[in-house]
C-alpha cells in the first residue's frame, strides 16, 4: 500500500466524520450542541478500531472507543442489523454521566450484508429525568441522575422504536429539545453511513482495509517513537478537589506517570476512594483524559486512530475516585478536567522545559434553570467560562480561552444566554493581574457580573476554588476561580459547586482563574511588562511591586 493512497483514504474518512459533525450542528435543538459543540463523533472498522473522528470535545472522543466496545458487547453482534441505532448512557459503560447520550450504528455492505464498520455520536442532552433539572450536583447514587439505557435500540432495521421514543418523551422535562437532539444524532449517523459506503465503493473494501491497517500501524509507531524521545522515568503529583458535592472536605487526587519501554502509564493509586457525591469517574472517562495528554505529547498534529493511543496503560482500582462502579454517582465529572492538569503536573517534574504551567486549574461552569416568561417553558442553558492558560518555558499563556482540555468547544454566546434564560450580563471583561506572574506570564482570566431578570436557579459547577493553579520554575500562582453570589449584600457568599435560588434583581459575580507563571518574574523583559500594562493585563502597581519595573 503506497503512502499516497493511504493519505487519500485517510482524508476521505476524516472528511466523512466532519460531514457528520456539520449535520449534527445544523439539526440539533440544544445550544450546548450547536453553539458550544459539546459532542464527539467517531468512525470505526468492523473490529471496533478507531479509523477517523471529527473535531469534538476530547473527553467525548476518547470515551467513544470504550463505550462502543461495551455497547456492542451488551447488544451482541448477531443482534445488530442494517438500519439499527443503539442508545447507551449507562455511566460505567458509557464512560460519562447519564446526560451524555451515545448513539452508535453498525454499517453493512448492501450487496452481501457484511458488517464493515461502526459509527458513534455522543452529545449532551439537557434533561433525561434526573432528580433535578439541569445539572445534578449532589446525587448519591446513579439512579438519581436520569433514565438509564444500557444499549437500547431507538431505531430497529430503519424504523423508529416508538415505545422507546415515548419513554424518553415522558421522562424528560424538555422533551422537544431532547427528542430533537436524538433525531439530530441519528441524522449524523445516517450521513456517516452514506459517506462510508461511498468511500468503500470508490476505493474498494480491500484497499480501504489495507489503508486503515497502515494508518493504525503508523499511528502506533509515531506515538512510540515520540515517547522514546521524551525523558524516561516516573513522576508523581498530588492535587485537590474542593469537595464531592455532599461533604465539605477536600478530595485527594494523585497520579504517577511513567514513560518507559515505549509505553505511557498513568497510575491513580493514592487517590481518594470513591466519594458519596457525584465526582467519581467511570473508568472509560479516566482512560479518555489520559488519551488527551498522551496525544498532545506524541502526535498533536496527526489525525487520531486506534494506533495513536496504543502505548497507553491506565491503572485505577475499582471503587476509587477514578474507577466508579455501580451504583456510585458520576454526574459532576469536573474531576477529569482537574485531573488533566494533575497528569501534566506530574510530567512537568520530569520535563519542565517542555510543558506549560497550570491553565486555570478547572473549567468554571454555570447554568440557569427556570421558566421562560415568553414561552412558559422550562429552560436549562449552560456555559463553560474561559480561563488563562499557563505560561510555557518560552512564551506567555493565552487568555481568556477555553480550558486546554476542551479543544474546539466554545462559550455560549451572551446573546444566546440572555435570549434563552433570565440572565442579563452587566459586565464581561478580562481581569487585570489575574495571570500568574513570571518571566513568562500566565494568561488572564475573565470577570462576569450577572443580574437576574426572572426568578430561577443559578448553578455554579467548579471544583477548584480553594487551591491555586500551579506555576513552574519560580513563577507565581494566580488566584483560583471564584463565584460570589449576592455580592454587596448581607447574603454575600463564596461558593464553588452549588445550586442557588435567585429572584429578580439578584446578582452573581464570576471570576475565572488565570494561568500559572513560568520563571522568576524579575527576569521578565521590562518592555513586555510595559506592553502588559498598556494592554490592561497587568496593573501599574503590579508592574512596580511584582516585576520591579518602575517606569510605567
Amino acid at each position: 500500500m503506497d503512502g499516497a493512497t493511504v493519505e487519500v483514504v485517510r482524508s476521505y474518512l476524516v472528511s466523512a466524520a466532519e460531514e457528520m459533525r456539520a449535520t449534527l450542528i445544523r439539526t440539533s435543538f440544544n445550544p450546548v450542541i450547536y453553539e458550544v459543540h459539546d459532542f464527539g463523533m467517531s468512525m470505526y472498522d468492523a473490529d471496533l478500531r478507531l479509523v477517523a473522528e471529527a473535531t469534538g470535545l476530547t473527553f467525548f472522543l476518547g470515551a467513544n472507543d470504550f463505550s462502543l466496545r461495551k455497547g456492542v458487547e451488551y447488544v451482541g453482534r448477531d443482534n445488530l442489523h442494517p438500519g439499527d441505532v443503539v442508545l447507551l448512557n449507562y455511566p460505567y459503560w458509557n464512560a460519562a454521566h447519564a446526560s451524555d447520550a451515545t448513539l452508535f450504528a453498525p454499517v453493512f455492505w448492501p450487496a452481501d450484508g457484511t458488517l464493515v464498520g461502526f459509527l458513534c455520536v455522543r452529545a449532551h442532552w439537557m434533561d433525561l429525568g434526573a432528580k433535578d433539572p439541569g445539572y445534578v450536583l449532589d446525587s448519591t447514587d446513579m439512579h438519581q441522575e436520569g433514565l438509564i439505557f444500557p444499549g437500547t435500540k431507538v431505531v430497529s432495521r430503519g424504523e423508529p422504536v416508538h415505545e422507546i421514543h415515548e419513554l424518553i418523551r415522558f421522562n424528560s422535562r424538555m422533551p422537544a429539545e431532547v427528542l430533537g437532539d436524538l433525531h439530530a444524532q441519528i441524522a449524523a449517523l445516517r450521513t456517516g453511513e452514506r459517506r462510508l459506503l461511498e468511500i468503500l465503493e470508490k476505493f474498494g473494501r480491500d484497499t480501504v482495509a489495507a489503508a486503515v491497517q497502515r494508518m493504525i500501524d503508523d499511528g502506533a509507531a509515531r506515538s512510540r517513537a515520540a515517547l522514546d524521545a521524551l525523558p524516561q522515568g516516573s513522576w508523581t503529583a498530588v492535587d485537590w478537589l474542593d469537595d464531592d458535592g455532599i461533604g465539605t472536605e477536600p478530595v485527594r487526587m494523585q497520579a504517577t506517570v511513567t514513560i518507559a519501554d515505549g509505553e505511557f502509564t498513568v497510575d491513580f493509586a493514592g487517590s481518594s476512594p470513591a466519594t458519596a457525591g457525584p465526582i467519581n469517574m467511570p473508568f472509560g472517562a479516566t482512560e479518555a483524559i489520559c488519551k488527551v495528554v498522551l496525544k498532545s505529547l506524541t502526535s498533536p498534529d496527526q489525525p487520531s486512530n486506534e494506533g495513536t493511543v496504543a502505548p497507553l496503560r491506565v491503572k485505577a482500582e475499582p471503587g476509587t475516585l477514578f474507577h466508579a462502579v455501580y451504583p456510585q454517582p458520576t454526574y459532576t465529572l469536573w474531576t477529569g478536567i482537574v485531573a488533566v492538569e494533575l497528569i501534566l503536573k506530574a510530567l512537568a517534574r520530569g520535563m519542565p522545559d517542555r510543558l506549560p504551567a497550570s491553565s486555570g486549574g478547572d473549567v468554571p461552569g454555570f447554568m440557569m434553570v427556570g421558566t421562560h416568561p415568553d414561552t412558559g417553558q422550562l429552560f436549562a442553558v449552560s456555559n463553560n467560562d474561559p480561563v488563562g492558560w499557563g505560561a510555557a518555558p518560552d512564551h506567555d499563556g493565552i487568555g481568556p480561552a477555553n480550558h486546554l482540555c476542551q479543544t474546539q468547544a466554545r462559550n455560549t454566546p451572551v446573546e444566546v444566554l440572555e435570549a434563552k434564560t433570565g440572565m442579563f450580563f452587566e459586565r464581561v471583561e478580562m481581569r487585570v493581574d489575574s495571570g500568574g506572574a513570571g518571566r513568562f506570564r500566565g494568561g488572564v482570566g475573565l470577570r462576569r457580573d450577572i443580574r437576574f431578570v426572572t426568578p430561577g436557579e443559578f448553578l455554579s459547577v467548579i471544583k477548584k476554588t480553594r487551591s491555586r493553579p500551579w506555576a513552574l520554575d519560580g513563577g507565581l500562582e494566580p488566584d483560583p476561580n471564584q463565584v460570589v453570589v449576592f455580592p454587596g449584600t448581607s447574603r454575600e457568599a463564596r461558593v464553588s459547586t452549588k445550586r442557588t435560588r435567585v429572584q429578580v434583581g439578584d446578582r452573581v459575580t464570576l471570576l475565572t482563574a488565570g494561568g500559572g507563571g513560568h520563571g522568576d518574574p524579575g527576569g521578565r523583559d521590562p518592555e513586555a511588562v510595559r506592553e502588559d500594562v498598556a494592554e490592561g493585563y497587568v496593573s501599574p502597581e503590579a508592574a512596580r511591586e511584582v516585576y520591579g519595573v518602575r517606569d510605567v
